[in-house]
């Protein structure tokens, strides 16, 4: 199972085998975009599962705190990727253990009224984010 997203024409979750490749997966989500710059990836990149392949836009570069798997042009993916809770759009955080759709609007709801997490420990202070949240997703988020 691998996630696309980004400049592709239909996003979203695909099974593919188990020797699928990066093309393979822009395949299944309808090709790229005609904004997509696909000179910033890997075609023959050979995916894993649980791989989110994101294919940015021309201009558009991949973050380095981005929450996806991205591809680099060596082949090999980047899975240390952390996801920066005080950039991350509500579909970025439910990329995360156990954030669903209503507790990544309540970070960045809370990240908008009060500003900025200056710790990974001030994801605590979000309603629905107890310690065990916390616990389960610390070694995926950064603060940047």
């Amino acid at each position: 199972m691998v996630d696309i997203k980004g400049a592709v024409q239909k996003p979203g979750v695909y099974q593919l085998p188990k020797d699928a490749r990066v093309k393979d997966a822009l395949a299944q989500a309808g090709g790229a975009t005609k904004e997509a710059d696909l000179r910033q990836l890997n075609l023959a990149s050979k995916l894993q599962d649980e791989m989110a392949v994101y294919i940015p836009a021309a201009g558009e570069e991949i973050p380095p705190s981005s929450p996806v798997s991205s591809i680099s042009s060596s082949g090999t993916s980047n899975d240390q990727s952390l996801v920066n809770i005080n950039t991350a759009n509500t579909d970025e955080l439910q990329t995360l253990n156990g954030i669903g759709p209503s507790k990544a609007s309540a970070i960045v709801s809370y990240r908008e009224e009060n500003g900025l997490f200056q710790t990974v420990e001030d994801l605590g202070q979000v309603s629905g984010i107890g310690e065990k949240s916390l616990e389960k997703i610390k070694a995926q988020i950064t603060v940047q």
